[in-house]
């Protein structure tokens, strides 16, 4: 027990890694002076497991800007010290689809919302904040629609906040610039429902546990 106690809190579980013998990889929360951080961890011995987590950890990188910690080598974390925990939860299981880190770049701040037709952009406006648009071939009304069901699905998956006065803007409570997160969360933000639904499946399918709970388990 001791060995596992020091691993930090589970806040996220892929039971079944389609991309590396169907192992069960979990994101840990650790807390550290500079601010929380990430731990991905599996407790499966096979050869290679490293160095799925490895690839995991590029492509979390990669995908929603996270970078190494400076206080927890091994670990990652934002460049703003702050949590994001619903944010990292979605970036977690997104890099875990993924089978190489040489098939990632960076999401850009655009995405075309497949209900509408409409192309969706993020303008970033510095301090954390990002001004949503529909652009193409619609009337103002369903433009409007439209950016109002991307401000709320990215205020529910990233817990971003409304910026008072502009509907259309919404913004991360630390300050910071969150480009890749954010161009991440918005090709999900059309459709939070579904998002949901895969979270819960995910949690229904097992759990992660030490090879002392483990029993006859292999």
């Amino acid at each position: 027990m001791p060995a596992i106690a020091d691993i930090g809190t589970r806040i996220e579980l892929v039971p079944m890694d389609g991309h590396f013998h169907d192992i069960t990889v979990a994101l840990y929360r650790q807390p550290t002076t500079a601010g929380p951080a990430f731990l991905v961890h599996t407790y499966s011995a096979l050869d290679g497991a490293e160095r799925r987590l490895e690839d995991i950890r590029s492509l979390m990188m990669t995908l929603g800007g996270l970078q190494p910690s400076v206080e927890a080598p091994g670990l990652l974390a934002f460049p703003c010290g702050e949590e994001h925990g619903l944010a990292v939860r979605r970036l977690f299981l997104e890099a875990c689809k993924v089978g190489s880190p040489d098939e990632a770049v960076p999401p850009p701040l655009s995405t075309v919302d497949r209900k509408s037709g409409l192309t969706i952009v993020a303008e970033p406006l510095g301090e954390g904040q990002y001004r949503v648009e529909a652009v193409g071939e619609a009337g103002e009304a369903d433009r409007s629609r439209r950016v109002g069901v991307i401000v709320n699905g990215l205020m529910k998956l990233g817990e971003m906040r409304r910026v008072e006065g502009a509907d259309d803007c919404v913004g991360f409570d630390c300050g910071y610039s969150h480009d890749e997160l954010v161009g991440l969360l918005l090709v999900r933000a059309p459709n939070v429902r579904a998002i949901v639904r895969e979270q819960q499946a995910l949690a229904a399918r097992g759990v992660l546990a030490a090879p002392s709970q483990q029993g006859d388990a292999p």
